[in-house]
C-alpha cells in the first residue's frame, strides 16, 4: 500500500449538508469530535489515572529507586538451577528506609543479605523478602544490597521465568529466561515495578566452557575460571525494565554482521547466537539477514535504533514465538513478521515501556503495527493480506477492549490476548494514521512520543496527548471508543445520484453494546467517467445522510476499499439513479414541513410518488389536475424525491427537503 498522498488521483474533504433521519442540520462533515466519556465503563476512568496509580500491593517497594543490578550467577544448559549473588544499588526516596523489600520465589533459598557490606536480618512471606535496616537510611542515601541465593525454581510454560528444554527440531538443549510480566523473581532477586528502570545492568554468568551465554548489552569479556568453567560478562549502560533482563545458555555459534542506518556515520552490531547445529544457520540465514533491513527501516520511521552503542541481536531457545529482551531478543525461529515484531519492541516496549500492564498496547500494539510497516516498505503488497487477516482475527469475537481492565490486570493470558492487545492494538494505530490523513504527522507523532518518554514508561493516554499536540485534533472520543471501548462498527450503506448531487446514507450499528457508536472518518472511492476521486466523510451519529454536490457521472462507488477501518459491511447498495427527463412540474415550498404543492403546465392523468433517497416508495397519489397538494406531515425530517409518471410515459424526478 502506498502512502496516503499517492493512493488516489484526488482526495476531497466535503463540506456539505448532512441530514440525520431525526433532524436536519447543515455542518462540516469532517471535523473534530466532542470530548465525552462513557460513564459506565471503568476503563475510561482508569485511562486517566496517574501512571503510578496501579502498583504492587507492597508499598515498601516504592520507598527506594533501583539504580543498578549486578547479577553474578551460575547457570548451565542442562537445568534451571541457579545460584550466586545479585547486587541491587538503590536510592532512598521515602523520608527514611528501615525495611528493604524485594521479590524472590521461595524455591530459591537465600543464604544471606548484606546492606552496604553489613549482614542483615531478613524475613520471608511468599514471594516477598523484608530486610531490616537499623539504623534507618535517610532520604536520598544510595546503598548497596547484595543477596546470596540459589536453588531450583519451578518451571514450565511460556511465562515461567526460567526454563530448560531441548529443541524438537534441532536437538539443542537450552536454558533461558523469560520474565514478562511477573516472573523475574523466579530466577533473581528483583523489584518488579515497571516505572522503576535500572540505569544499567551487569550480567555475569558462570557456565561450562562448552556453552555460550547471551544477554543484554555488550559482551565485554569471557574469563576462563579453570575446571572447564568460563564467565561471560555482559554489560549494558542503558536504562532497563526489570522484565527485560535475560540470560540464555546453550551450545551456540555467533553469527554477527552490521546494520547501516541512513544518515548515521557509525554501524550497529547485529549479534546472533544460533544453535550449534550445522543445518540451523543455513536454514534461517536469509530471515536473520533481514534484521539489518528492519533496523535501517525503523531507524528511518521511528528514529535511530535506541541502543546503537551496544547491539541488537537474537538468542535461540526452544519456545514458540519471541521475547523482546533489551538488545537481544529470545526466540524459537525466524520469520519476517516475528523478527520485525520483536525488533519493533526495542522502541515500543523497551525504550518506552508500558507504565502499567493495563496499557500493554504501548508494547504489543505498536510492535504488531511494526510488522505492517515492515511489509509495506520491504515486501510491498503483502501488507494488504496482513491487514485483512488482522481485521478478521479481531472480528472472530465481538467484544473486549485493547485497554486491559483493572479487574484483569494480573491475568497473564488477558494481558497478552493476541486478538485484543496485538491485532486490535495494531488496527487502531492504522486507523489513527487514517484519521490524520498525513503520514508526516503520523510518524512525527511516533518520534515525538518516543523522544518524550524515552528510557521511561507511558500509558495509552500519554500517547493520546502527544497525538493531540502534534495533530491539533482531539482524540478523546477516539480513545474512548477504540482503546477503552469494545467492538467495531457495522455498516449498511445506500448511495444515490440525482442530477448534480450524490447522496450517501450510512447506518451504523456495533458489535458490542459497550460502545454503541464509533465516530469514523469514512473513505469512499468514487469512480466516474472523468476519473476517480476519494471523498472523506466524518460520521458523527449512527444514521447520517450526506448530500454532496457531484456533477460527474458516477459509474461505481466503493467504501473503504483499502481497508483502513476495522469494520463489517452488511450491505452497500445503489438507490435512486439520475434520470434524463426534463422536469415538467414545479413544487413549492421547498423545504417544507407539512405540505408540498406540485404544479403542472396542464391537466393530465398522472401518478405522483414520494420516495426516500434509496428509492423506497413512501407515498403514492393519482391526480388529473394541474395542481396537486401532497401531505408530507407524516414523513421524518430528511431528503426526499418526487417522481411523476404521466399518461404519455414520461417520468421525471425532483428532490425536496422535509424539516
Amino acid at each position: 500500500m502506498q502512502n496516503i498522498a499517492q493512493r488516489v488521483m484526488k482526495i476531497i474533504f466535503f463540506t456539505c449538508f448532512t441530514m440525520a433521519f431525526i433532524s436536519f442540520s447543515g455542518h462540516k462533515v469532517y471535523g473534530q469530535q466532542s470530548d465525552s466519556y462513557y460513564p459506565h465503563d471503568d476503563g475510561f476512568k482508569a485511562g486517566i489515572m496517574s501512571k503510578r496509580s496501579i502498583q504492587s500491593p507492597n508499598a515498601l517497594l516504592y520507598q527506594y529507586d533501583v539504580i543498578f543490578y549486578h547479577l553474578d550467577i551460575a547457570v548451565e544448559r542442562t537445568s534451571v538451577d541457579v545460584e550466586g549473588n545479585v547486587k541491587i544499588k538503590s536510592k532512598v526516596v521515602s523520608s527514611q528506609l528501615d525495611t528493604f523489600a524485594f521479590e524472590l520465589v521461595p524455591e530459591l533459598n537465600i543464604d544471606s543479605v548484606l546492606i552496604d557490606g553489613t549482614l542483615r536480618n531478613f524475613t520471608r512471606s511468599g514471594d516477598e523478602v523484608f530486610v531490616e535496616i537499623v539504623p534507618p537510611l535517610a532520604q536520598n542515601v544510595v546503598f548497596d544490597a547484595v543477596i546470596y541465593y540459589g536453588g531450583t525454581p519451578q518451571s514450565g510454560g511460556f511465562f515461567s521465568g526460567i526454563s530448560n528444554a531441548t529443541s524438537p527440531s534441532w536437538g539443542n538443549q537450552i536454558t533461558w529466561t523469560l520474565s514478562e510480566p511477573f516472573n523475574a523473581k523466579s530466577w533473581f532477586p528483583v523489584k518488579q515495578v515497571l516505572s522503576d528502570k535500572a540505569d544499567s545492568v551487569y550480567i555475569f554468568v558462570t557456565t561450562d566452557a562448552s556453552n555460550k551465554v547471551g544477554s543484554n548489552g555488550l559482551l565485554t569479556a569471557i574469563d576462563s575460571l579453570g575446571n572447564n568453567k568460563v564467565c561471560y560478562k555482559w554489560i549494558s549502560h542503558y536504562p532497563i525494565a526489570y522484565y527485560l533482563i535475560s540470560v540464555t545458555v546453550g551450545e551456540y555459534i555467533d553469527y554477527s554482521f552490521y546494520a547501516h542506518p541512513a544518515n548515521f556515520a557509525d554501524s550497529i552490531l547485529v549479534q546472533n547466537f544460533i544453535y550449534d547445529n550445522p543445518a540451523t544457520l543455513p536454514y534461517f540465514k536469509q530471515q536473520i539477514d533481514l534484521t539489518g533491513d528492519f533496523i535501517e527501516l525503523y531507524s528511518e520511521l521511528f528514529d535511530l535504533y535506541p541502543f546503537w552503542e551496544e547491539k541488537y541481536g537474537h538468542c535461540m531457545a526452544p519456545f514458540s514465538g519471541g521475547m523482546e529482551h533489551q538488545t537481544m531478543t529470545s526466540l524459537g525461529s525466524f520469520s519476517f513478521t516475528l523478527t520485525s515484531h520483536e525488533l519493533g519492541h526495542q522502541w515500543f516496549g523497551d525504550y518506552v515501556t508500558c507504565a502499567t500492564w493495563n496499557d500493554i498496547w504501548i508494547n504489543e500494539g505498536f510492535a504488531s503495527y511494526g510488522e505492517y510497516l515492515a511489509l509495506e516498505h520491504l515486501d510491498s503488497g503483502s501488507e494488504v493480506q496482513w491487514l485483512a487477516d488482522c481485521h478478521n482475527n479481531v472480528k472472530s469475537a465481538q467484544g473486549g477492549s485493547v485497554y486491559v481492565p483493572l479487574t484483569e490486570s494480573e491475568n497473564v493470558n488477558r494481558i497478552f490476548d493476541s486478538r485484543l492487545s496485538y491485532k486490535k492494538g495494531a488496527a487502531i494505530i492504522h486507523m489513527i494514521r487514517h484519521e490524520l490523513q498525513n503520514d508526516s504527522l503520523f510518524f512525527e507523532t511516533l518520534k515525538t512520543f518516543l523522544s518524550i518518554y524515552k528510557d521511561s514508561v507511558a500509558t495509552g493516554n500519554d500517547f493520546r496527548i502527544v497525538l493531540e499536540d502534534i495533530s491539533g485534533k482531539s482524540f478523546v472520543n477516539y480513545f474512548n471508543q477504540w482503546y477503552f471501548g469494545e467492538g467495531y462498527p457495522i455498516f449498511d450503506i445506500v448511495w444515490s445520484t440525482f442530477n448534480d448531487s450524490l447522496y450517501i446514507s450510512c447506518n451504523q450499528t456495533t458489535s458490542s453494546s459497550v460502545t454503541p457508536f464509533f465516530n469514523v472518518l469514512l473513505p469512499f472511492h468514487i469512480q466516474t467517467t472523468n476519473g476517480d476521486t476519494l471523498i472523506l466523510l466524518q460520521q458523527n451519529q449512527p444514521t447520517e445522510v450526506f448530500a454532496l454536490a457531484f456533477p460527474d457521472n458516477i459509474t461505481a462507488l466503493e467504501f473503504d476499499s483499502e481497508n483502513w477501518i476495522l469494520k463489517d459491511v452488511n450491505s452497500i447498495t445503489q438507490g435512486i439513479k439520475n434520470n434524463d427527463a426534463i422536469s415538467a412540474f414545479a413544487m413549492y415550498p421547498n423545504p417544507s414541513s407539512r405540505l408540498i404543492n406540485v404544479q403542472f403546465d396542464k391537466p393530465m392523468n398522472r401518478i405522483i410518488e414520494i420516495m426516500d433517497f434509496s428509492g423506497r416508495k413512501l407515498i403514492e397519489k393519482t391526480c388529473s389536475e394541474a395542481l396537486s397538494v401532497i401531505d408530507i406531515n407524516q414523513l421524518e425530517s430528511g431528503v426526499y424525491f418526487i417522481r411523476v409518471l404521466d399518461s404519455e410515459g414520461l417520468q421525471t424526478q425532483r428532490k425536496f427537503i422535509k424539516y
